[in-house]
């Protein structure tokens, strides 16, 4: 960097005020809509997964048991 650039001072300085306020409120924004997103998501896949827990037939569920069955049968 110059000597000339350094005095000049950082972006935030030299952009108007009205122009920061208005980044800064659109960084938050988009924050926001990202953070929905993500929930929107997370409760989709939430969904997704009790509508196939409840359409599971009897032989998955039984497969998936951790239960040894063997051991029942003696």
């Amino acid at each position: 960097m110059s000597k000339e650039e350094q005095r000049e001072g950082s972006l935030s300085e030299q952009l108007n005020e009205d122009v920061l306020t208005q980044l800064r409120s659109k960084k938050s924004e988009l924050k926001q809509s990202e953070a929905e997103r993500l929930e929107q998501e997370k409760q989709k896949r939430l969904e997704e997964k009790k509508k196939k827990e409840a359409n599971k037939s009897f032989e998955e569920l039984l497969n998936e048991s951790e239960l040894d069955w063997k051991t029942f049968k003696k």
